[in-house]
């Protein structure tokens, strides 16, 4: 099923959700200057999570874990320019206290407000900010866009879209520049929809879709103690309740797939410093794992990043991290293609990049520049996404704290 997306649809192109953002004066750095963010809901909503599996984390995530066992919320408050990550019980208590604040707001039992936080590790929320900024918010049907730049650190501009599916439409925004690197759900990204789905089905649907997308994505190799996924499903469009076997399931998790996949582009496309976007294929493989992670072994080589920055064809950078890796393989079936064109078969370079490299060379100065492996023959594959590296890297992470 092909599913276009919607670029300019939001988090709140779904029918019943609302919201809104301010500049509290938290975040002193990066873009657009927008420093907390509400997005919510008209009507309970089922909720599904995917988390860090970072084992130092934030207290956003400690607390949205316990938040959500009872699969249900109905809004997400958020701010950027400070983490709360390693701040202990007081960040916990913190973070409870910002989500009172906003269930007192909204008139919502504070069980079903959810609260994330990103930017600087180890320092604490300034609580005096935080709660001028909840009360300054106004919640808007047209709020999504500067949600969405609400929640941006080193971000240079903010990612969002929506897919449509029957009757019902998925939106969503994501936020995330470096420090990103697949490891369950990396960076925040907050996805809702209007359609009626079962939250067993809502939780594997949203975990099916993290494996296809954000967990293929990598820009530095370094994983958020914030990173979340959340999606939520209010049922504003009516119509029976979708679960795995309905006739919608499956129109569904490719509207979902689709959307998560847009947005984990983004941020390869958006990452700090970044010139191109790496897409990464894996075929071939025993299996999907396998192939998973070869993709993730190709978009962190810090070699093959700088590579393709200088859009230098030197395939050698490929070949030496398939060979260091776990994959299953024999050496007489693999390929490589760099921009379409096959530059590495039976053993050796082809005739075409020994006589032509130049021509590859230009094609890699392209927004994209595509990789495809070839494995031989198994079932397994997968494609990530990541991007290049430059000098401007260094010069952002040098200087994001002092």
């Amino acid at each position: 099923m092909t599913v276009t997306v919607d670029l300019s649809g939001t988090a709140t192109s779904p029918k019943g959700f609302v919201a809104g953002a301010t500049y509290a004066g938290i975040k002193t750095y990066g873009t657009a200057i927008l420093d907390v963010g509400i997005l919510a809901s008209d009507r309970p909503c089922a909720v599904a999570g995917t988390f860090t599996k970072a084992r130092l984390h934030s207290a956003s995530v400690d607390v949205n874990r316990e938040k959500i066992r009872d699969g249900r919320a109905q809004a997400v408050v958020v701010n950027s320019g400070c983490a709360n990550s390693s701040t202990g019980q007081r960040g916990i208590d913190d973070a409870l206290q910002v989500s009172r604040w906003v269930a007192e707001k909204l008139g919502l039992p504070v069980d079903d407000v959810l609260v994330c936080a990103t930017g600087v590790i180890g320092h604490y929320l300034p609580m005096d900010k935080m709660q001028s900024g909840v009360a300054a918010i106004e919640l808007s049907p047209d709020g999504g866009e500067p949600f969405a730049r609400s929640i941006m650190t080193t971000d240079t501009r903010p990612k969002y879209g929506a897919v449509g599916f029957g009757p019902y439409t998925i939106g969503g925004c994501c936020k995330g520049s470096g420090m990103i690197h697949p490891n369950m759900a990396t960076m925040l990204s907050f996805l809702t929809t209007d359609a009626p789905l079962a939250q067993p089905f809502l939780q594997r649907s949203l975990s099916r879709a993290v494996d296809r997308s954000f967990n293929l994505v990598s820009v530095d190799g370094d994983t958020s103690p914030s990173d979340t996924v959340l999606l939520f499903a209010n049922g504003a469009a009516g119509g029976d309740t979708i679960d795995e076997g309905s006739p919608l399931a499956p129109a569904f998790q490719d509207a979902l797939d689709a959307l998560c996949i847009h947005l984990a582009r983004e941020l390869a496309r958006d990452g700090e410093g970044a010139t191109r976007v790496m897409e990464v294929t894996v075929s071939g493989a025993k299996d999907d794992a396998q192939a998973a992670a070869l993709v993730r072994l190709l978009t962190t080589s810090y070699l093959l990043k700088s590579a393709v920055h200088g859009a230098d064809p030197n395939w050698g950078r490929i070949i030496s991290v398939i060979g260091r890796s776990d994959a299953e393989f024999d050496e007489g079936e693999v390929t490589v293609s760099l921009c379409g064109y096959r530059v590495f078969e039976h053993r050796g370079p082809t005739e075409f990049i020994v006589r032509q490299p130049g021509v590859v060379a230009e094609a890699m100065k392209a927004d994209t520049v595509t990789i495809e492996v070839s494995l031989g023959d198994g079932p397994g594959r997968a494609t990530g996404w990541g991007c290049d590296l430059t000098a401007e890297y260094v010069h952002i992470n040098a200087d994001y704290h002092t």
